[in-house]
């Protein structure tokens, strides 16, 4: 597949061009082991097309993208899933819709509700691994649809943080049959597609859709897209990301990206069906020693807690074992992998996590039991960001209103949202994951 933004970058930096354009380094660096960045890194200037007002090289990627992907339309977002989230809500808005979210969303989604003043009703997964994860039930968002009655969207999140994938095909049917809008937080299933079968929510009937290339594929981190399986809204993608987005997005993401589509159409068929493999005997030859979280193939979601271990122990010995994992806490390890990953990849992992399992205190076997009800709401999620704020400790925080969501990232599903009351529950909540202080309304 042909990589015309790449190409483009590539032949510019090498063509001797005097740069009397931003950016201002020119093309040189400080730091020689990065001169090949720097001299492809540039801005709009003729023949490079331009992200928000495409019409040639982006385009051309775009395309290559959608192609790929069997959308209706593809953009890029050098802004992370984040400006896709937004985007997406801000066409929810235009329309009218009522907002409908499992509440296991990342702060992202709350920053996007409060900068755009929407009304978001709450919807209950059945959690299984703490506020990370759970199960979505479809009786739940038919009941929801069912009983109201003006335009809506429901707002999924799958592959959650732990790598727990939702029933897109039956949600989709359900949201249409109601004529409502199925928006799907993927930013941890750009593969999804690749698989087989395909799960990815454009194929499983999605209507909006984001994509975090950087999380799973070879590229830049920051880079997303954001798919649409609605032709009417193929046009409102750009014009609405536009709002949020830096008018200077990065060119090197958008070649991250660029160069993706050749990935794809090139080795990651090959790539993730060798891996595949490799995850299988991973997990196989650690199933007597450890608990594994059903999820989609990459993530290594090890139920710590279940298998006699504290997660963030072994998170521990893991690093002093040369290992840096993708998240943990008292009950979960969370190890992601790619399909760019290596044979060797999993070779060391097996030596590392075999080093760390002998080195680790054993306890009692412990299922989270985890559960959760949503806090009194007393303010919207917009008055309460913007409101006059102080930061206290947790231990104080009982009666007090949240204002701006506090939490780490990754993997800062939020505990208690803007707006709402914190009470004794979510102080023992935000105790478990070690969150010391909040942000609430003075």
């Amino acid at each position: 597949m042909n990589t015309p933004v790449y190409d483009f970058l590539k032949k510019y930096s090498s063509s001797g061009t005097l740069r009397c354009h931003m950016p201002g380094h020119k093309g040189y660096t400080l730091s020689p082991e990065l001169s090949e960045l720097y001299s492809m890194d540039i801005t709009e200037i003729a023949g490079a097309d331009s992200l928000f007002e495409a019409d040639g090289i982006i385009a051309q990627s775009e395309k290559n993208m959608s192609e790929l992907y069997g959308t209706a339309g593809t953009v890029f977002s050098a802004g992370g899933s984040t400006l896709c989230i937004q985007t997406m809500l801000s066409i929810m808005k235009a329309e009218k819709r009522k907002i409908f979210a499992v509440r296991n969303v990342h702060r992202a989604f709350l920053n996007a509700v409060a900068l755009l003043d929407l009304d978001v009703e709450w919807i209950l997964p059945k959690y299984s691994d703490g506020i990370l994860s759970g199960n979505i039930n479809p009786e739940d968002i038919e009941n929801t649809l069912k009983n109201c009655h003006v335009p809506s969207a429901v707002y999924v999140t799958s592959p959650d943080y732990t790598g727990k994938t939702a029933d897109i095909s039956l949600l989709a049917d359900i949201c249409h049959k109601y004529n409502a809008r199925l928006l799907t937080d993927n930013a941890h299933g750009v593969h999804l597609k690749f698989l087989n079968p395909d799960i990815h929510p454009m194929t499983l009937g999605a209507d909006l859709c984001c994509d975090s290339a950087h999380k799973m594929f070879p590229a830049l981190t920051g880079s997303a897209m954001l798919h649409t399986s609605v032709m009417e809204y193929v046009p409102l993608l750009k014009q609405n990301m536009s709002m949020f987005a830096s008018t200077s997005p990065s060119y090197l993401i958008m070649m991250s990206l660029d160069l993706c589509n050749r990935y794809i159409s090139e080795k990651i068929y090959d790539d993730i069906q060798k891996n595949i493999v490799w995850l299988e005997n991973f997990r196989r030859k650690f199933s007597d020693r450890l608990v594994f979280a059903k999820t989609e193939p990459f993530h290594i979601t090890v139920k710590a807690g279940e298998s006699g271990f504290d997660g963030n122990e072994l998170a521990e010995l893991l690093r002093k074992n040369g290992v840096e994992c993708e998240y943990s806490d008292s009950s979960l390890l969370i190890l992601l992998m790619s399909p760019v990953c290596t044979k060797d990849d999993y070779e060391r992992l097996s030596v590392s996590l075999s080093k760390s399992l002998v080195q680790a205190k054993k306890y009692p076997v412990c299922s989270d039991g985890f559960s959760m009800e949503i806090p009194e709401r007393v303010m919207s999620i917009r008055e309460a960001v913007f409101s006059e704020c102080e930061v206290i400790p947790v231990e104080k925080a009982e009666n007090r209103i949240c204002a701006s969501v506090k939490v780490p990232c990754p993997p800062a599903v939020p505990i208690v949202a803007s707006g709402e009351r914190i009470d004794k529950k979510s102080i023992n909540i935000f105790r478990k994951y070690g969150i010391s202080d909040i942000i609430v309304v003075k």
